[in-house]
């Protein structure tokens, strides 16, 4: 899989340095995986949240963080919508972002 914006996930980790060791695994396990459907992002990540029109939720650090992502399954792409803490997180809407 391609990965968009993993200036992103940089920032953040160099902001919150306890996430970096997480999200650079998540990181190495997105862009190995391949033919990826929602339920194999399922599959994968039993607590992550598969949203309408490709969104998936991820929690990071025993939800401590929470990652949106948007997946163009079509063309193996993952576009990073939204890194933040949980509690930004339930200040926004995962579908809009």
């Amino acid at each position: 899989m391609r990965i968009i914006s993993k200036k992103v996930m940089v920032d953040y980790w160099t902001k919150i340095p306890a996430a970096k060791s997480e999200l650079e695994a998540w990181l190495a396990e997105a862009k190995t995986a391949v033919g990826a459907t929602p339920a194999d992002v399922k599959a994968k990540y039993g607590n992550a949240s598969i949203l309408k029109g490709g969104r998936v939720v991820f929690n990071i650090c025993g939800n401590k963080h929470r990652l949106v992502v948007w997946i163009n399954y079509d063309y193996h792409t993952i576009y990073i919508r939204f890194l933040g803490t949980h509690d930004e997180y339930n200040e926004t809407n995962a579908q809009d972002v």
